[in-house]
């Protein structure tokens, strides 16, 4: 995907050359389900500028209205495709022509579009707060994306993407509905809890308890119970060692990264985070140790900060280029 910025035309909907793109990325996850390195490019090219997300915001927009039509999407329908057939008509969708996909192409009728069509999600750098049917608190951090099952015999969540942070409440009186949440490894169950939950790129899970426990059960291992003061990384076959938690690793909720002795290229890392674009650390000062508090609100200050108390300099090519280079 081209990296740059193109203005919106003056009908209100993005570029032609947006729309071309995301018409492409819908197509894409059509035919395969999301993995973490495609995870992490969709996420750049979202990143890119606002016109890309707002494109992005269209084609959602768009399936999600289309995904409400009861016809059944088969992956035999769609390899009967044509690639480029389905792109205009995904195009012409896109751009509001009154075009209807042929029979089998509900796109959020197949499973990855549960996944990129979540209940509830969060832009690049934005956090939210939602109380849950059962009065439980649900928090999601930058760039995630969750959805949200409640029936008669259970409380179930997915976490499609990034972090979350949950306060259970005890359930509503008369039903006693366990409260799972499903990641791509396994699932973890709440047990009277407060604890966070965010899936990293490495292909693994990590788990921190800040009250009570929880049992983890990856897909093809044992549950285990996660006790108050604990988090852990479990994959879809293993639950590693446990370690002690770090009672500042919820404060993302309030904003604010609590950095003590971290790596800078840690730090750099955690803010690229929370801001669209590209932001990286030269790898000649990322050993560098960073104490204090950071906002992961407004990140252009906390780079500042940088500059200011270390022997920095943050170069800026544009807005969505930034990177942090040794001073001199």
């Amino acid at each position: 995907m081209p990296h740059r910025t193109l203005d919106d035309n003056p009908a209100g909907l993005p570029n032609q050359k947006l729309l071309e793109e995301a018409a492409d990325w819908a197509i894409a996850f059509q035919y395969e389900a999301p993995d973490p390195r495609r995870e992490a490019q969709f996420r750049e090219w979202r990143g890119l500028s606002a016109a890309h997300e707002q494109a992005w915001e269209r084609a959602r927009q768009v399936f999600a209205t289309f995904g409400q039509v009861p016809t059944p999407l088969t992956r035999e329908v769609l390899e009967r495709l044509n690639h480029a057939s389905a792109r205009r008509r995904t195009l012409r969708l896109l751009a509001g022509g009154a075009v209807l996909f042929p029979v089998g192409l509900s796109l959020a009728s197949h499973q990855p579009w549960r996944e990129w069509f979540p209940d509830e999600r969060t832009a690049v750098g934005e956090r939210r707060t939602i109380a849950l049917p059962d009065r439980s608190e649900l928090t999601l951090n930058t760039a995630s994306a969750v959805n949200i099952s409640f029936t008669s015999a259970q409380r179930r969540l997915q976490l499609v993407a990034g972090e979350i942070l949950i306060a259970t409440q005890p359930d509503l009186p008369g039903l006693k509905r366990p409260l799972l949440v499903e990641t791509p490894y396994g699932t973890v169950r709440a047990l009277g809890t407060r604890f966070s939950l965010r899936l990293l790129e490495d292909g693994s899970s990590r788990v921190s308890v800040f009250r009570h426990a929880v049992e983890i059960t990856p897909q093809h291992g044992a549950p285990r119970i996660l006790e108050e003061g604990q988090q852990v990384h479990f994959t879809a076959t293993e639950v590693m060692q446990p370690m002690p938690v770090n009672e500042n690793s919820g404060l993302w909720q309030q904003g604010m990264l609590l950095a003590q002795d971290m790596r800078l290229g840690d730090v750099v890392a955690e803010l690229a985070r929370y801001r669209r674009g590209f932001l990286n650390c030269d790898p000649a000062i990322a050993g560098q140790r960073v104490s204090g508090s950071i906002s992961l609100s407004d990140t252009d200050r906390a780079l500042d900060l940088l500059e200011q108390t270390l022997p920095v300099h943050i170069v800026r090519g544009t807005s969505y280029w930034v990177s942090v280079q040794p001073r001199g």
